[in-house]
């Protein structure tokens, strides 16, 4: 089971794995299906401005995601 459901949510994981404005976390997926929500979710993440990926790679039962989080007031 996916632990990410929503933007919030994943937005609330890269805060909690970010060292300084730095993050990097995986995040395992069960099905294709997780694996697309989690890039769309990263993709509108990103067009809002939130974070700045770096590195997107797709393994075998996760995803990992390294990054900059963006702390510019909106």
């Amino acid at each position: 089971m996916l632990n990410v459901l929503n933007k919030v949510e994943l937005l609330k994981n890269l805060r909690n794995a970010s060292r300084s404005n730095m993050f990097s976390l995986e995040i395992p997926k069960a099905t294709k299906d997780d694996e697309n929500m989690i890039e769309e979710l990263v993709k509108e993440l990103e067009s809002e401005g939130k974070i700045k990926l770096r590195e997107l790679i797709q393994r075998e039962y996760s995803i990992y995601l390294h990054g900059i989080m963006k702390y510019a007031p909106e």
